[in-house]
């Protein structure tokens, strides 16, 4: 059976070293870490998150703000209508605001955004010292060269996750299936790095043109699997091998609201050495290295 590691635990200890940090900043600055939200729309699953974010930014004692702008227009039935003409101006007055507000450090827009709205245009717009989600081009730039200003909050999850359980990433075989803005382009950029003391690894990357044939040549070769594709049981025990490690980053709500990943945790678990589940995994390394990256955002900036 595998070793579990154990996202959740992880990342209560670094939100313990985090909440220590903010403490001696607040007592040398005067100065409390603030993280700013922007959510468009209503969607629940994107309250529930967003929730969580400011949940975590007070136990380490930071604070947050939260902005909620209507962009939709109203019905007689209550529910969301057409989106309005100003929708995108309304989102990006709000994150200019936060752009010139001296007390938020780090600001954030909760993805997705409600379809029609042009997101390109708000990451362009954050400024790049405030962009803890690391979309703005010019830190994306940064990352790319290995030089990056803040780490983004899943892939740096994903390897800090790994170093704190004693996994090596230097020198290994390291497959990504996933292409995204978010997971698969800035964490195979970050693995191949040659100036990271936990880099250095040979990545291929996968996606949805990846023929299924090829697909599992790819990953029965591999050390590390890394899967973020929100297809249920998508890895398969017939695409591992022993003496791999799985990290699973999907998450996917079943009938009767089971959270389950991508990886056919039950089989795929009898025969890998390591795998981390789903929840308990990645999601808590992700909001831990959302609180880390804004208070690495405040210092900056004082």
């Amino acid at each position: 059976m595998a070793r579990i590691i154990d996202g959740a635990k992880i990342a209560l200890a670094i939100q313990a070293e985090i909440a220590s940090e903010v403490e001696d900043f607040k007592a040398s600055t005067g100065v409390t870490p603030c993280l700013g939200v922007v959510m468009a729309g209503n969607d629940p699953a994107s309250l529930v998150y967003v929730t969580r974010k400011r949940e975590a930014c007070a136990r380490v004692g930071m604070t947050s703000q939260f902005y909620c702008p209507t962009v939709h227009h109203s019905t007689p039935s209550g529910e969301p209508g057409p989106l309005a003409n100003d929708a995108q101006q309304r989102v990006e007055a709000i994150v200019a605001m936060m752009n010139d507000g001296p007390s938020v450090h780090g600001i954030l827009v909760q993805l997705p955004l409600p379809a029609g709205m042009d997101e390109y245009s708000i990451f362009d717009l954050i400024a790049p010292q405030k962009d803890v989600d690391v979309f703005n081009p010019q830190n994306v730039g940064l990352l790319v060269q290995g030089r990056p200003r803040l780490k983004p909050c899943t892939p740096h999850g994903i390897q800090e996750m790994l170093r704190r359980s004693g996994i090596g990433i230097a020198g290994k075989k390291v497959v990504v299936i996933n292409r995204s803005n978010v997971v698969g382009k800035p964490l195979s950029s970050m693995l191949i790095q040659d100036n990271d003391e936990y880099a250095n690894a040979t990545v291929t990357v996968c996606h949805n043109r990846t023929p299924s044939r090829l697909l599992r040549e790819i990953t029965l070769a591999a050390d590390i699997i890394v899967v973020a594709v929100g297809i249920p049981g998508f890895l398969t025990a017939a695409m591992v091998r022993p003496g791999q490690v799985v990290v699973d980053v999907g998450v996917n709500r079943l009938e009767g609201k089971k959270l389950v990943g991508d990886v056919d945790f039950p089989a795929v678990s009898k025969v890998v050495d390591a795998i981390s589940p789903v929840p308990g995994g990645v999601g808590p390394m992700t909001v831990t290295m959302l609180l880390r990256n804004t208070l690495d955002a405040a210092k900056e900036q004082l």
